[in-house]
């Protein structure tokens, strides 16, 4: 059996991973979904300083201080770029990486200048988010109408300099991996041109499913099949 660790994107936190976790645990894999400092339930811990950087190393850590090995990282959205830093810093941890609707950086980019979003965020001193308009119009809009209502309740402001700083300096771009990319075709972002990069940098598997930026939610069957492999 393998060992999974689900890495949530912006907005999120390791809740938004619950129904794929729960089928991967059925299977008999070992499963961690943990929340991002400054995220979700770890919201009221958000202050300056949290970066792709700090999310990296928390789980570098965990898989550290958990002694998990052979393991399989997954990333959606901006958690693809932790999980980008996080693999290099914990290489000889890493059985195979899946990038899910994905963001996966080289050092120096930037989300927006990826990224494009029809609204513009709420950008405070240490956080940035979407409206809950454009969250329930926009982000979640594919979803069936329990789970829309179930992930709007939960979704939170991202910490800024996580998700609009330049991305870090990391030498994973160097090193080969095994690697998969996992496109959702009804999703505008991440762009479908960013995520063949990734593929094409990796020599990764590339797959496509048709759902929006949230198939953990809205097709967590199709998704926990390809995470299997």
């Amino acid at each position: 059996m393998a060992t999974y660790v689900l890495v949530h994107g912006a907005y999120q936190g390791g809740w938004i991973w619950k129904p794929v976790v729960t089928r991967l645990r059925a299977t008999g894999h070992s499963v961690y979904a943990p929340t991002l400092d400054g995220c979700a339930e770890r919201g009221h811990q958000v202050r300056p300083g949290i970066s792709v950087a700090t999310h990296a190393q928390e789980i570098a850590d965990l898989l550290f201080y958990e002694d998990l090995r052979d393991i399989v990282l997954v990333g959606t959205s901006a958690g693809g770029m932790v999980i980008v830093k996080a693999a290099e810093q914990a290489r000889n941890r890493i059985a195979r990486l899946a990038f899910v609707d994905a963001l996966a950086l080289l050092p120096g980019e930037r989300v927006d200048a990826i990224v494009k979003r029809p609204a513009p965020n709420k950008v405070g001193d240490v956080t940035t988010g979407p409206s809950r308009t454009d969250a329930e119009g926009r982000m979640f809009k594919d979803l069936e109408p329990a789970v829309r209502a179930w992930a709007l309740e939960r979704y939170t402001m991202h910490p800024v300099a996580a998700l609009e700083a330049p991305m870090v300096p990391t030498t994973f771009w160097d090193q080969k991996w095994a690697a998969s990319v996992i496109r959702c075709t009804q999703a505008v972002n991440p762009p479908e041109a960013h995520q063949r990069r990734t593929a094409e940098k990796l020599g990764a598997s590339y797959h496509e499913l048709d759902t929006g930026h949230y198939p953990m939610l809205s097709a967590p069957d199709e998704l926990t099949k390809l995470l299997l492999g």
